[in-house]
């Protein structure tokens, strides 16, 4: 029924929405796009049509060029887990892991999108993924949200949404000077990296005045990968370290599979999943409890629909709800506990589940979901191989209820402690 996001040029807080029904997650636009803010229109996320197919199919071949789903990222994932490993290991005072984890695994994707990865103390990093962890718990902020309703009025008052922005041209600035730096050292016999080979792209058909290939796709294509491949798989670790510490029986469990197909010896490998039924299922219930992306990006609908005895026209903006699938106790027995017997079977088994949707669904499925399935396991069997996490205040007082809900779920601040096993 839906089609691609609905066009325009700032995402969720650009566009105005008329709610139709009150059971559906369903809104038509009531009014033009707002030129208020630089266009979002050019990056992957926010495209649609033929600029959306084209756009994505070339990030899907570049990353998997350079390595995306094959043996060479699984080993800059380890070798990444491993350097995390290491800066734990020097912290014997409870600390917040938030940004310790933003910067391993934001140095995976940008491995592969600027083609090195940073130093944990390099200060532009840490600006970048300062940037980044801010935007992601402002996207949620009631203020967020009333922009995304009412845009045209909370565009002239003062408040929390306006750093969003100016952390948004912060993050554009950072990404545009980057390329910069890739375009003064291009080797077009020799593309080193995403950026390396959208800058031959954009050569290649620069005549071309139908491309899709220009700076301000470049920079809003690098920004997407960049938040997507850092905040939703670093805050999917925070969360299952959070619930772990909560429930520490289900970390000795996977501590226990861990010894058994593992050991101590060496590195996790992605070739470990099929042996480790309940860690993958401790994983499939991490992002489906914590949930961190409820909502879809916006649809469109690509023609006249009737649905449930409503009638929504061609253009209508659908909004998929994916917290009510995760929710749903048709699909899950306990839906609102945390429970990894949701994806085992009588025997313990890993089970699928189609209710299962952390990656969004149908053509606009996450493009680096390979990536991110790897990372999740890569990252908490390495952390849980080597540490039990400990909570700095007693396991009933830790909430696993999010700090804030909107357009992603943000967890509540926490800090631990790990202890070398």
């Amino acid at each position: 029924m839906a089609g691609p996001p609905a066009c325009g040029g700032g995402g969720w807080a650009r566009e105005c929405w008329e709610l139709k029904c009150t059971h559906l997650d369903i809104a038509k636009p009531r009014m033009k796009w707002l030129p208020l803010r630089p266009s979002l229109g050019d990056s992957i996320a926010f495209s649609n049509g033929e600029k959306w197919k084209i756009l994505r199919r070339f990030a899907i071949q570049t990353l998997r060029d350079f390595g995306m789903g094959k043996r060479s990222i699984e080993e800059r994932i380890q070798e990444e887990a491993q350097c995390l490993v290491k800066e734990l290991a020097k912290r014997t005072e409870p600390f917040d892991p938030t940004f310790l984890l933003g910067c391993s695994v934001s140095n995976v994707i940008c491995s592969i999108v600027f083609g090195n990865r940073f130093d944990y103390e390099d200060q532009q990093f840490l600006t970048f993924i300062g940037l980044v962890n801010d935007n992601f718990r402002l996207f949620s902020s009631p203020c967020a949200q009333m922009y995304n309703i009412f845009p045209h009025i909370m565009y002239y008052l003062p408040g929390p949404h306006n750093q969003i922005f100016a952390n948004f041209e912060k993050l554009r600035a950072l990404v545009k000077e980057m390329a910069k730096a890739h375009q003064a050292s291009l080797d077009p016999s020799c593309p080193r990296d995403f950026i390396d080979s959208f800058l031959l792209k954009m050569e290649q058909e620069k005549g071309d005045s139908r491309s899709f290939f220009h700076t301000d796709t470049l920079i809003m294509t690098t920004h997407n990968l960049f938040f997507a491949g850092t905040e939703t798989i670093s805050t999917t670790l925070r969360y299952a370290i959070l619930i772990l510490m909560k429930f520490p029986e289900v970390a000795a469990k996977v501590q226990e599979e861990i010894a058994k197909v593992i050991g101590s010896e060496r590195l996790p490998s992605v070739a470990d999943r099929a042996k480790m039924p309940y860690t993958e299922a401790v994983i499939h219930e991490v992002q489906r409890f914590a949930d961190i992306i409820p909502m879809g990006i916006p649809h469109a609908l690509t023609k006249d629909t009737h649905f449930r005895g409503f009638f929504f026209p061609e253009g209508t903006n659908v909004l998929p709800f994916f917290h009510s699938v995760h929710q749903d106790p048709s699909q899950f027995k306990n839906p609102e506990m945390f429970d990894p017997g949701h994806f085992l079977d009588e025997e313990g088994a890993f089970r699928r589940s189609n209710a299962f949707m952390p990656f969004s669904a149908g053509k606009r499925l996450c493009l680096g979901e390979a990536l991110a399935r790897m990372e999740l396991f890569l990252f908490l069997t390495a952390l849980l191989q080597r540490f039990s996490f400990q909570p700095s205040c007693p396991r009933d007082q830790l909430d696993l209820s999010p700090l804030a809900s909107g357009i992603g779920n943000v967890p509540r601040p926490y800090t631990c402690r790990p202890l070398a096993r």
